[in-house]
Parts: structure tokens; C-alpha cells; sequence
């Protein structure tokens, strides 16, 4: 990110969008609400607070050894609830606690399996989302175009989303001509009358309770949510699945093992049902998000007045107004529930280890933890994804080439640093030499 290395006022942004934003605050199964008490003597204190030359010390921690490590410090110094303020009087409380695509490949070579998984879903998300006029007569614009948009995807963004910066003016610019275009797909398609079997024509046919129809504005807005929601968080659990499976030769053996007994019971073919058979792949994709989060904390806004008691029987006065963040990256690796919290072991998710479970609902929180703001996309994730692993995993041997990845921390969604170089060869598992796929259907 050429923009945030030009300019020394940039990267102090820079480092209070990171800190802001991922130092934060979950385990919510770690700590419980309590009613506000009116009288004075009663109320609990508010939490230790970082600020002033405490917090210049934590920015600097940010640069030098990165955003988990500075949230680790400040954690193992202050406890589980601790306050940052920050610029213009902005306060965060942190709560810590609880296949046409590959048929192009040759018998052998090297991908880098990042790109790799990014265009086939990029494939997927058009064919679902965008319709056929995109995929049909734009779709290499329209795929230039979103990668302009993609590559916003930072903290700087994300927490300063109107810097006039050279990157947000290539958003801007990428994003009104995308809205521009299905913009005018939608007109096209209301005046035509026909029907289209996606996303877009699903929106344009939808209508509120009061039976007003959806504006253009609206249904591109949607669209773009959704291809962000299904498109980017897809392709960096993939990304990380993959690599976190050729590279332990334990969970590549046992996700072969079932894709041969999966073979063996259905004749190769693999629909909806299937897919949830896979229990193997489904731990392995679940683990990979538990040390890598797509999304590195969650935020939230207090809208009331409220306390919290922690783990340790301190309890804090929160108050209303404060940003309310959760830090997934820690959330995911307590290890009060996770033995061995930093080993990739999908095996803790197994019936009788059930680690998840043992904090309560808030102990895995990748998907949101659940309750009234969990991700309702999180079926469909994990079906995308097993439909490329089960694919990959039938008609390749693969090996990982290139050390195991770090994360890009100056993306908001953690993908990969750098590329993840992966060597592949074709082979035949028993029975099968290719992976067919029946329509998935609801």
C-alpha cells in the first residue's frame, strides 16, 4: 500500500485505525451484563484507561511488533476490560474473554493458491450474485473494477473511509462505475419482464411489507454487500484452509481418507447432503477460521448504560456511547478453552473434545458467536468452500511450496501475505478421476 508508506502523518492514521479497530473486545461468554445501579455509593468504577503518553507507547507497540501483540500487552497488563482513548475524544472499551475453473490447470505445475482461489470465486459470486449480462459481456471490466474497491479493504479504510488519498479515489471511482452498470442492468431487466434464476433478479422481484418495490440504488447496494460478504471472507478462509491442510500431512491424509468413503457411498456424486457429511473438511475449515478470523474483531455500539463483571470478579461501569469492540484474533486462542491454543488441530471440534463448547456460545466467534448478529451467511460459506476443497482434494496431490503464510495485517480481512505457492499434480482417487457437482438446490 504504496499511500501509507509516502507520508509519516498517514501511518500515525494508520496506526490509530489499527488499534481502534482490532484491539477490541468480545468474550462476551467471559462476562455478563448487569442492571445499572442508580445509587452512587454502588456504582462499579470505570475501566483502567489508555491515554496520553500510554497511548503514543501502544501505537508505537502497533508498529513495532503489531496489532495482537500491543492487545496481549495491554490485556496481560490491564485485564479484561480496559479503555483506549483515542483522538477527539473517541473511546473503544475492549471486552476480552470468551471446478470448470481448475479443468484449465495442467497435469502438474505451481499456483499461487491465492489468486487461484480468488478467481474461481470471483467465478462463483457472478454466477450467484451478478447475472448473466455481467458474466457474459464484462465480466474481466467488472473483475478489474472490484479489485480496485477490493484493495480498500484496509483499517485506514475502514475506520477513515474519506481520506482524500490516491487508493480511495481509485475506489470511488471503481465503485460509481460498477454502480453505474447494474444500475442500468436492473432498468434493462424491469423493462424486458423476463426473468433471470440469481440474485439480482430475486432483489428486483422482492417488495417490503408495505409492497414498495426495491429502488436501483438499493439492489446495487445489496449486491455489493453481498459479493463483499461471500466473495472476500470466502476467499481468505479458503486461502487459509488450504494452506493450513497440505501443510500438516495428519489432516491432509484424513481429508482424502473421507473423500474416498465419500466416493465409495454416493458414486461420486456430491450434492447438498453430501456436502454436510463432510465432517473432516468441515473441522479443518473451522479451525483455519479459528486461528485466522476473516473479520479480526467485531464491533459494536453501546446504546445504554451497562456494567460487566470479568473472569477475575472485577466489575466495570461501561457507559453509553462507547465503541464496543471484540477481538476475534484472541477470542478464538483462550487458553482456559483451547488446549494448545496456537497448533492447527481441527480435531478439537470432534464430539468428544467439543472445545467450542466449553465457554459457552461466545467461545467460537468467527461467525459472529451467534445471538441476533451472528452471520446468516455461514451455511453457505462452508458449503462453497467444501465444494472447491472436496474438488481440489479428489484430483490433486498438493504439496506447499512457500513458507506458511503470515497475515497481511494492513487489510481489514486478514488474507495471506505475499503469495502461497502450492505444487499440484493430477491423480486419481478410487473410483473417480473427476469431481461432478448436481446443482445445488434449496
Amino acid at each position: 500500500m504504496d499511500y501509507l508508506l509516502t507520508s509519516n502523518a498517514l501511518s500515525v492514521w494508520f496506526a490509530i485505525a489499527f488499534v481502534s479497530t482490532i484491539a477490541v473486545a468480545t468474550k462476551m461468554a467471559a462476562t455478563r451484563r448487569r442492571t445499572a445501579v442508580d445509587s452512587p455509593c454502588m456504582k462499579p468504577s470505570p475501566p483502567p484507561m489508555v491515554s496520553g503518553i500510554a497511548l503514543l507507547g501502544l501505537l508505537l507497540r502497533v508498529f513495532r511488533k503489531g496489532p495482537e501483540a500491543a492487545i496481549e500487552g495491554l490485556h496481560a497488563k490491564l485485564g479484561d476490560v480496559f479503555t483506549v482513548s483515542f483522538l477527539f475524544g473517541q473511546k473503544v472499551t475492549f471486552l476480552i474473554g470468551q471446478e470448470a475453473y481448475f479443468s484449465k490447470w495442467e497435469d502438474d505445475g505451481i499456483v499461487d493458491l491465492k489468486h487461484e482461489i480468488k478467481e474461481v470465486l470471483m467465478l462463483i459470486s457472478a454466477r450467484c450474485l451478478l447475472g448473466k449480462e455481467v458474466r457474459e459481456k464484462m465480466f474481466d471490466e467488472f473483475r478489474t473494477l472490484f479489485r480496485e474497491i477490493e484493495n480498500c479493504v484496509s483499517f485506514v479504510s475502514v475506520f477513515f473511509p474519506y481520506i482524500p488519498i490516491p487508493a480511495h479515489r481509485r475506489r470511488d471511482s471503481a465503485l460509481l462505475k460498477i454502480t453505474e452498470t447494474l444500475s442500468e442492468i436492473v432498468k434493462s431487466r424491469r423493462r424486458s419482464g423476463g426473468t433471470e434464476e440469481d440474485m439480482m433478479h430475486r432483489l428486483i422481484d422482492s417488495k417490503y411489507k408495505d409492497g414498495w418495490s426495491m429502488t436501483e440504488a438499493e439492489i446495487t447496494g445489496m449486491i455489493m454487500t453481498l459479493l463483499f460478504a461471500g466473495k472476500l471472507t470466502s476467499a481468505h478462509t479458503s486461502t487459509w484452509t488450504g494452506a493450513c491442510i497440505v501443510s500438516s500431512t495428519k489432516c491432509l491424509t484424513a481429508v482424502v481418507e473421507e473423500q474416498k468413503k465419500i466416493i465409495g457411498k454416493y458414486n461420486d456424486q456430491v450434492d447438498y447432503n453430501v456436502l454436510l457429511e463432510m465432517d473432516t473438511l468441515h473441522n479443518c475449515i473451522k479451525e483455519a477460521l479459528r486461528l485466522h478470523p476473516s473479520a479480526p474483531m467485531l464491533v459494536r455500539n453501546a446504546h445504554k448504560h451497562f456494567t460487566v463483571l470479568t473472569k477475575q470478579g472485577n466489575e466495570y461501569d461501561i457507559p453509553k456511547g462507547h465503541t464496543l469492540a471484540s477481538p476475534v484474533v484472541l477470542n478464538n486462542s483462550m487458553p482456559h478453552i483451547y488446549k494448545d491454543s496456537d497448533v492447527y488441530d481441527p480435531d478439537r471440534f470432534c464430539p468428544d473434545r467439543a472445545e467450542d463448547k466449553a465457554g459457552g456460545k461466545f467461545s467460537y466467534t468467527s461467525f459472529g458467536g451467534g445471538g441476533n448478529h451472528g452471520c446468516f451467511g455461514e451455511a453457505y460459506a462452508y458449503m462453497q468452500i467444501k465444494i472447491i476443497w472436496s474438488y481440489l482434494l479428489r484430483n490433486f496431490d498438493l504439496k506447499l511450496m512457500s513458507p506458511f503464510p503470515k497475515p497481511d495485517w494492513s487489510k481489514f480481512v486478514l488474507l495471506p501475505r505475499g503469495k502461497v505457492l502450492v505444487s499440484y499434480k493430477r491423480r486419481q482417487l478410487p473410483s473417480t478421476y473427476s469431481c461432478p457437482i448436481k446443482k445445488v438446490t434449496f
